[in-house]
This record gives C-alpha cells, structure tokens and sequence, in this order.
C-alpha cells in the first residue's frame, strides 16, 4: 500500500511544531460494476446475477440495521447502527430530538484482519 507523508499541527498545542505523518494513497474507487466483473471471473455466475446479488445486499442491508438489528456480512465483517444523545435527569426530559450522530459501525471480521496484517508500505 502506497502513503504520502502530511504535515500536521497538533491541535491541543498549536504553539508545537508541525510533525510529518504517514497517510494512505488513495488510489481511485473500485465500481459495484468492477467488482462484480471481477466476482464473475472467479465463479460460473453471470454478470448480471452478480450485480444483482449485489443490489439486493445493498437493499437489504438498511432494512435489517433500521430494525436494531447487527448485520453479518461473514468474513467481511459486521454492521450495526450507533448514535448518541444528551443526557437527561429523568425519562420525562427526554425526547428523540436529543439523539445525535447517528453513524454506521463497520467491524471487521478477524478474517479480514488476518488478511491485511502482511501489509506492506511503500511511499507514493
């Protein structure tokens, strides 16, 4: 994997000097439509029954989270819903327009953590 180095500030000491810190290269995004052209390769489905595999996960997956419910996606790992809110005396004081930053919460599996723990860097 490539990485560039940054200059930063460090924003508790601004008085600080800046330092240099390593930060991926991102090298352009990878298509639904490549994705499953490649998933082709490797299996006797078609291209559109992959694609539509795909779409279907993609339909699916907000039903499951919207429910409360964690979604496995196996060795990719899971996703579940996360959002905090203001604290409050009592049950009475509460109301849902207290709950803010409502965010998705990837994790991923131990597999796919195995499969990255060879990485290799090389600098951009």
């Amino acid at each position: 994997m490539k990485y560039k180095l940054t200059e930063r500030r460090n924003p508790q000491n601004p008085q600080a000097a800046s330092k240099l810190y390593a930060a991926p290269v991102n090298e352009g995004k990878v298509s639904q439509r490549e994705i499953a052209a490649y998933i082709v390769g490797l299996s006797s489905l078609a291209r559109g029954d992959v694609a539509n595999v795909i779409d279907s996960l993609i339909d699916t997956v907000p039903k499951y989270l919207l429910m409360g419910r964690s979604v496995s996606l196996g060795e990719l790992g899971t996703l579940r819903i996360s959002f905090s809110s203001e604290g409050v005396a009592s049950a009475a004081d509460f109301n849902t327009s207290m709950i803010t930053g409502v965010k998705i919460i990837f994790t991923p599996s131990v597999e796919l953590k195995k499969q990255i723990d060879g990485i290799r860097f090389e600098k951009a």
